[in-house]
C-alpha cells in the first residue's frame, strides 16, 4: 500500500517516520465516524447503567457494553492514522485532551470503581502515548514505547488487552495485510480474558459496516470528552441519592 507523505517536516528538520498511510479500505467518513463513536457511548451508558444501578442484572446490556473498548480504540486510532497527522501535532493535543478530561473523570470512577485501575480515558491516552513515541521514530523512543506498554497496561481499565486492541486497529489502518487483520482480531479477542466472552469482536463487523456507508451526522467535537465524565459524575449522584 503506497505511503502518504506529508510535506511538513517536524521542528528538528528530520521527515517523519515513519509516515501515516492513507487509510485504504478502512477509512470511513467523517459522518460515519461520528455515528460509530454515537452507539458506542450509547452502549456505554447502557452498560454503565446495569453495571452500577441494575447491578449487573441484564446480561444483554453487559455483552452489547463488551464492544465499546474495540470502537473507541478505532475511532481514537483513525484519526491519529489521517495522512499528516503527527506532522501537524494531533497526537500531542489529544494527549493534552485525554489528560485533561481523565483527570476530571478521576473523582467520580474513583466512587464507583475504586483507585485502580484507571479509568478509559488514561486507556486511551496511554494506547495514544505508545503511538506517537512509535511513529516519532528511533531506538531510545521505541524502547520507551514498549516500558509505556509494559507499564500503563498494568494501571488502565481492560489492561494490556484493551491497549493491544488499540494498536491492532493502529496496524491495519496503517497497512491492511492478512497478518495485521489477524492479529487485531486476536487482540481484540483477547478482551474475554477480562469480559468473560468474545462480545468485543462483535464489535469488529460492525466497524468494518461503517466504512461502507457515508453517514450525514455532524462532528460534535468536544461531546465526547466532555460526555464521559459528566455521565459517570451523574451515576456517582444517583448511587448517593439512593
Amino acid at each position: 500500500m503506497a505511503r502518504a507523505r506529508s510535506s511538513t517536516a517536524p521542528r528538528s528538520g528530520r521527515l517523519v517516520f515513519p509516515p501515516a498511510t492513507a487509510l485504504g479500505s478502512w477509512a470511513i467518513t467523517d459522518g460515519s465516524l461520528e455515528a460509530l463513536k454515537w452507539v458506542a457511548l450509547m452502549l456505554m451508558v447502557g452498560d454503565h447503567v446495569n453495571k452500577y444501578l441494575l447491578h449487573e442484572s441484564s446480561a444483554s446490556l453487559y455483552a452489547l457494553g463488551r464492544m465499546v473498548m474495540p470502537i473507541f480504540g478505532f475511532v481514537l486510532m483513525h484519526n491519529l492514522c489521517r495522512p499528516g497527522a503527527l506532522a501537524n501535532g494531533l497526537h500531542v493535543r489529544v494527549i493534552k485532551r485525554l489528560a485533561i478530561f481523565g483527570a476530571l473523570s478521576t473523582p467520580p470512577f474513583v466512587y464507583l470503581v475504586g483507585w485502580w485501575p484507571l479509568n478509559i480515558l488514561v486507556t486511551l491516552l496511554v494506547a495514544t502515548l505508545i503511538v506517537f513515541l512509535w511513529e516519532r521514530g528511533g531506538t531510545a523512543r521505541r524502547l520507551l514505547a514498549c516500558t509505556v506498554f509494559l507499564v500503563g497496561g498494568a494501571l488502565v481499565e481492560f489492561w494490556w488487552p484493551a491497549l493491544l486492541c488499540c494498536l491492532g486497529a493502529w496496524a491495519v489502518l496503517r497497512e491492511r495485510t492478512p497478518l495485521r487483520l489477524s492479529l487485531w482480531v486476536l487482540a481484540t479477542a483477547s478482551l474475554a480474558v477480562i469480559n468473560g466472552n468474545f462480545a468485543a469482536i462483535v464489535a469488529l463487523p460492525l466497524i468494518w459496516a461503517a466504512t461502507r456507508v457515508d453517514l450525514p451526522v455532524p462532528r460534535m467535537r468536544w461531546v465526547f470528552y466532555a460526555f464521559y465524565p459528566a455521565h459517570l459524575t451523574a451515576l456517582a449522584a444517583l448511587l448517593t441519592l439512593r
